[in-house]
């Protein structure tokens, strides 16, 4: 396998599945059996979610809502997916840990990287929810601390496209996929990755992020192994 070490970072809309809002159990079943396949292979899995499906189906409400209080919402809608995401996995024969940078002692641990560390060497997933814990940062910079405080090889970002275009593939036929691009030319095409503290937080430690389409069978574990599926951001 190329990769030891990985962090997988999935949108909480990818939770949704065909609905509208919240969580689709076929979905998560999916990405389960997605997850067990590198799992088996002896892969150590971190895994951060946002939250996307559940705060945003409150779109009305948070419109209202004060900045701060509205991101501890979102923060706490990662939780309730961490929590259905573990529990599939534990019914898969996975073990894993739900850790959360919310203090939230009944449902999962406090964030610690020494311990989380020791967890994945444990052959544990790991569920990072609760975003970093502070207002104002979304979960893709959430994934770029959790994925540099393990020591993780290369952030997976898991969409429902092949990778990183030109332009909109599900707008535009004649879309251009990139196999490779550096984050320089990433920022100077103007192309969203992640959010901009994200991505320059790992252009700063040059962690490498992959951008994969999560929703084909086999593209996780063929992405570990070091075939060419997706986009590939790097120096």
């Amino acid at each position: 396998m190329k990769y030891k070490r990985i962090l997988l970072k999935l949108s909480g809309e990818s939770l949704m599945g065909d609905k509208s809002y919240g969580i689709d159990p076929d979905k998560v079943n999916e990405f389960v059996n997605e997850i067990k396949k590198i799992y088996d292979a002896g892969i150590e899995t971190g895994i951060v979610i946002g939250g996307g499906n559940i705060f945003r189906g409150l779109s009305e409400a948070g419109q209202a809502m004060d900045r701060t209080q509205g991101d501890f919402m979102g923060m706490l809608a990662t939780v309730i997916n961490g929590m259905a995401l573990q529990s599939v996995l534990i019914k898969n024969g996975i073990d894993t840990e739900l850790v959360s940078g919310l203090k939230i002692d009944k449902i999962a641990n406090e964030v610690n990287p020494l311990k989380a560390k020791e967890y994945l060497s444990n052959k544990k997933v790991v569920i990072f929810s609760g975003g970093t814990g502070n207002p104002f940062f979304t979960t893709d910079t959430g994934a770029v601390l959790r994925a540099l405080e393990i020591n993780a090889d290369v952030i997976l970002k898991g969409t429902r496209v092949d990778g990183i275009y030109d332009k909109d593939p599900e707008k535009y036929k004649n879309a251009v996929k990139y196999d490779t691009i550096s984050y320089e030319e990433t920022l100077q095409k103007g192309l969203k990755i992640m959010d901009s503290t994200a991505f320059a937080l790992a252009k700063d430690n040059r962690l490498p992020i992959i951008v994969f389409n999560m929703n084909r069978p086999g593209n996780l574990l063929k992405v570990i192994s070091g075939e060419k599926i997706g986009t590939l951001v790097t120096d």
